[in-house]
């Protein structure tokens, strides 16, 4: 593996995953280079991806992997990488995607998370069932409604909840994810992916 960190301890490597931080078109418009840190995982040339998230469920080819301008044959996690992709509309793919080994993880709209508030010096305000929020995870930004446990009316700054979250687009989520939200166009707090739809 020539020192990728792509593998786990044991030697397994695991599922490969990046999210999708910048795009370049290329060719007249007609190919798109994805750019990011790679999250976990070993990719090389050929090896299909998904394109997961913000509408998209397609898979496409990796025709090249660039670092600093130059193309190497394989990228593994904690690289920045941009990777060349074929077999798919150049405007199908979006900033907060994310590139995954085909099958290895969803995209959901509904979750329940464990969530903390900021104080209200930090920009913490009072959360209620039928707020907007914008969730912010990996490179994805999305609004979302929360929904507060039954009996509890309110969650208040530096309090935590337990609350179940539907978004209005699509992303890829997994047990454990960290997030971080907005409230009135402020940061508001940040939480965990608890549970997703079995």
């Amino acid at each position: 593996m020539s020192g990728l960190r792509g593998e786990s301890v044991v030697g397994v490597v695991e599922p490969f995953l990046m999210p999708v931080e910048d795009l370049f078109r290329l060719r007249q418009g007609r190919a798109v280079m994805a750019t990011g840190r790679i999250e976990r995982g070993l990719v090389r040339k050929g090896d299909p991806v998904e394109i997961i998230g913000l509408g998209c469920g397609a898979t496409a080819l990796i025709a090249d992997i660039e670092q600093n301008h130059e193309s190497i044959g394989e990228a593994g996690a904690a690289m920045n990488v941009g990777v060349l992709l074929s077999g798919i509309a150049a405007d199908a793919v979006k900033r907060g995607q994310v590139l995954a080994t085909p099958g290895s993880v969803g995209a959901h709209t509904r979750f329940t998370a464990d969530i903390t508030l900021l104080s209200e010096e930090q920009g913490g305000a009072d959360v209620v069932t039928g707020d907007r929020l914008r969730f912010h995870t990996r490179a994805a930004a999305v609004r979302g409604t929360v929904a507060l446990p039954e009996g509890t009316e309110r969650v208040r700054p530096l309090h935590r909840a337990e609350v179940t979250v539907v978004l209005e687009e699509p992303v890829a989520l997994e047990e454990g994810q960290p997030f971080a939200f907005r409230h009135h166009g402020r940061a508001a707090g940040s939480g965990t992916v608890m549970r997703l739809p079995r």
